[in-house]
């Protein structure tokens, strides 16, 4: 197996970013000492007011799905959907290389 890549669209209710920004903050302090997350960023969109954007890089998809089932990490989905206008949109990608992807 090998790393996966997930570019996901997450547009929340009206006037709900900055809520849903701090929510995704937390899930990345959880992340940041994860086996296997070796990417997790937020950004805010510059033309979508309601938009927010994860990157996520992990050593594979697995790794991934584990992260999921983590209670701390379930919490935290749960506190997000609420703030969300529909379902995320997510692009499922495979890292073929640049920079900060190291080896």
């Amino acid at each position: 197996m090998g790393r996966v890549g997930y570019l996901g669209k997450l547009t929340t209710q009206s006037g709900q970013r900055d809520a849903l920004v701090d929510v995704l903050l937390q899930a990345a302090d959880l992340l940041k000492d994860t086996a296997g997350c070796e990417l997790y960023v937020i950004n805010t969109s510059q033309t979508e007011e309601d938009a927010v954007w994860v990157m996520e890089l992990w050593s594979d998809a697995g790794a991934h799905a584990a992260s999921l089932t983590r209670d701390d990490v379930r919490a935290l989905i749960g506190k997000a959907m609420p703030l969300l206008a529909g379902r995320p949109e997510c692009i499922d990608l495979t890292p073929v290389g640049g920079v900060g992807l190291g080896s």
